[in-house]
């Protein structure tokens, strides 16, 4: 079944080759094994489901908490001739109905719900009478109680789990520690071996952070460096979010506001005009963003300390989810955390409270880091980074920072560790080096200890900012439940003076600016500019965002290697066999027209799928034209052939074209001849043009006939002439 799933990865969806651990995960799901998916945000989570959901014979129903994101997949999967639909109060009354009736005459692959829409009585009455074949858990994070996003009805799923015993089920997340693993794992049935870990990191996103001094003008400043690009500011307040958004609407940028303060209708009207590039930027609470999937967000920026660090990553995801370049920025100031504490505060739960702040201080690790940035973010996720030295990060391709040497101050903190017994947290330690008369000091008798009051040389803040490093650094273990702090092994080797110790106690202003990459491969950009603006008029025309007709780096490769024929149009990312037959003609005439007017060759495009995989796509595409080959030349028209396929005419001209090019003889030709409805001396002279200009292109024969012949006469003519060719 993975060689089939090869094949759709291929000819629908237009990749050709599966991403780190999804063909694993595929192949363990079409098995029927329950399975646990942690990848990272923008890693190609959703394939792991709609490539089963399109093998499996019967319905996959897919679980998401967000209505947007549903919406959004099922046009996606739409565009690419995947039956499917979402059931939620965003329909209307007929669209909801005909989606029932769809479901009940099994005319859906993948159905989308929300968790408490799936457990409804009448839902799953429904359901019953479907052939369930696999569940898919997106956001499966929300099912554990351990999860920053728990939610109740999450943790109610195995009702539904339990109503399909013969379904397999599949839990997918990007972010989940180890606990939380453990906790999914058991909610659904899930063996150790079928838990696959992709890598936390995200190579592709540049990781900075600026010490918040003038965070307008650094914003600003920001923004300009991505000039009509897409890109998500990040506030921590519905008031910051508005008064930011006023600010760079009077500056001219084309930003707009999303919070919970707003109506619905408006949330829903901006967050779609975002998604479909009318609108370059939006500022916005931690409430935006789940339901994005929009792959060419450039840039993410950070105007407020994020509280955890969990957040911060699924944030940052959103950027950069086609695998070019984005650039992620995070304004630092102190002044944040001294309003997320205020908050943690509030709370009346004490473990819920440490929690807060654990969270916290190990965001405060990450934006404090003096090495590698993405060593605290992976090791939040239990991931060991793989390179000292990412070249990816503000401090690794920063080398001007110095750092001083605290050996004294960290044996300092160490040994007040060890004599107050491995059991406090940071804060205590702080008290007791700093000399305070606080009750919880006074009543273990802290005071007493030969490390009370010697550690005046910095400040609470500075000393906190001591601790997390050497959490971060592997000096200390922070005990998850209530803080405390533990020596490690390492530890001994710093008290004993046989490692010093070098950190850095502030954020140092940044000296230099990073300047984003250039696409792996730089199309040409005027060229570029004209396939996007054409991509935007269909979008529009077709009521979807531009990414779900191609994406930015589909565009890209098109504009570099200038492909001349559809064969060559399929060998670029992103074109599955779905989109050549719905756009394909359209863009190959945009890009031919460009390089007849700038004299440009078509590139060679090494780029293509291994033999193997080629000739599976090559056979599976076949099997189909043979089908529809047979049934036009038993005398079946072309539109009744696209009726029983359920596709547009177009794909059948264009599987019968195919069919001819891979050799085969057309036994009743001349029925195309007929078909064009054309005299015989147009036929006579539009072959001979043919014969003069080549087949491969139509736009030289259809201007040569001074367009007397249409570019639909002109299809079919082109496959009768490439069939007699054929000996």
């Amino acid at each position: 079944m993975i060689n089939q799933a090869s094949i759709i990865l291929k000819n629908v969806f237009g990749f050709d080759q599966f991403r780190e651990s999804q063909e694993a995960i595929i192949d363990n799901v079409l098995h029927r094994r329950n399975t646990l998916a942690i990848m990272p945000t923008g890693g190609g989570k959703s394939l792991c489901y709609q490539i089963p959901g399109s093998v499996f014979d019967g319905l996959t129903i897919v679980i998401s908490p967000l209505i947007s994101l549903m919406q959004d997949q099922v046009r996606q999967l739409n565009e690419l001739a995947i039956p499917a639909c979402v059931l939620n109060s965003s329909l209307s009354d007929s669209d909801y109905q005909n989606n029932l009736d769809a479901l009940k005459q099994q005319q859906i692959k993948l159905l989308f719900l929300a968790p408490e829409t799936a457990l409804q009585t009448n839902i799953l009455a429904l359901l019953t009478n479907c052939d369930v074949a696999c569940i898919a858990i997106d956001e499966a994070h929300c099912i554990s109680e351990w999860g920053h996003d728990f939610r109740p009805e999450y943790r109610q799923l195995n009702r539904l789990i339990e109503c399909f015993p013969k379904a397999v089920c599949i839990a997918l997340t990007a972010t989940a520690t180890p606990r939380v693993r453990e906790d999914i794992k058991q909610q659904l049935n899930i063996a150790q071996s079928s838990e696959y870990i992709s890598s936390f990191d995200r190579p592709n996103l540049f990781i900075s952070v600026l010490p918040k001094d003038n965070p307008y003008l650094q914003c600003k400043h920001f923004v300009e460096q991505h000039p009509e690009q897409s890109g998500i500011i990040y506030c921590q307040s519905r008031k910051g979010v508005d008064e930011l958004t006023a600010k760079l609407q009077q500056d001219g940028f084309s930003v707009l506001p999303y919070h919970a303060g707003l109506s619905s209708i408006k949330r829903n009207d901006y967050q779609e005009r975002f998604i479909r590039d009318d609108v370059n930027i939006i500022v916005a609470t931690i409430a935006f963003g789940m339901g994005i999937n929009k792959p060419d967000v450039r840039y993410v920026l950070h105007y407020d300390l994020p509280k955890n660090i969990e957040g911060y990553y699924q944030q940052i995801g959103r950027a950069g989810r086609d695998g070019l370049d984005a650039e992620c920025l995070l304004l630092f100031g102190y002044g944040d955390t001294g309003k997320i504490r205020f908050f943690i505060d509030q709370m009346s739960n004490e473990q819920e409270k440490r929690l807060a702040n654990m969270h916290l201080n190990q965001m405060l690790a990450l934006a404090e880091a003096e090495d590698c940035r993405r060593t605290p973010l992976l090791a939040y996720f239990g991931e060991k980074s793989a390179k000292e030295n990412c070249a990816n990060c503000d401090n690794c391709t920063n080398q001007g920072k110095e750092k001083s040497d605290l050996t004294v101050a960290a044996q300092k903190f160490l040994s007040c560790v060890h004599r107050t017994g491995q059991r406090f947290g940071s804060s205590h330690i702080i008290d007791v080096l700093r000399g305070s008369s606080a009750e919880k000091v006074l009543q273990n008798q802290h005071n007493l200890l030969s490390t009370y009051n010697i550690g005046n040389e910095f400040n609470k803040k500075q000393w906190m900012a001591l601790a997390r490093q050497l959490i971060q650094k592997g000096f200390l273990n922070q005990e998850p439940q209530y803080g405390g702090l533990k020596l490690t092994q390492k530890a001994g080797e710093v008290l004993k003076g046989k490692v010093p110790f070098f950190a850095l106690l502030q954020q140092p202003v940044a000296t230099t600016s990073h300047t984003s990459k250039s696409f792996v491969n730089s199309g040409d950009q005027q060229l570029v500019a004209i396939l996007k603006a054409d991509r935007k008029r269909l979008a529009d025309a077709a009521n979807l965002p531009p990414y779900a007709i191609f994406s930015d780096r589909t565009l890209n490769e098109m504009a570099y290697y200038f492909p001349h024929t559809l064969e060559n149009l399929l060998r670029i990312h992103g074109v599955g066999q779905a989109k050549l037959d719905k756009y394909g003609e359209h863009f190959l005439k945009l890009i031919c027209d460009y390089c007849l007017e700038n004299d440009i060759q078509e590139v060679a495009n090494s780029q293509t799928a291994s033999k193997t995989t080629a000739s599976k796509t090559s056979s599976n595409a076949n099997s189909r034209s043979v089908e529809i080959v047979d049934a036009y030349q038993k005398g079946q028209s072309i539109s009744s052939l696209a009726t029983q396929f359920k596709v547009k005419d177009g794909t059948i001209i264009n599987h019968l074209y195919r069919y001819v090019l891979d050799g085969h003889k057309f036994a009743q030709a001349q029925l195309l001849l007929q078909q064009t409805g054309l005299s015989q001396s147009n036929i006579d002279s539009a072959l001979a043009a043919f014969a003069e200009h080549s087949h491969e292109r139509l736009k030289p024969v259809f201007d040569s006939l001074n367009e007397t012949v249409s570019y639909d006469q002109l299809h079919l003519l082109r496959i009768y002439y490439v069939s007699q060719l054929i000996k």
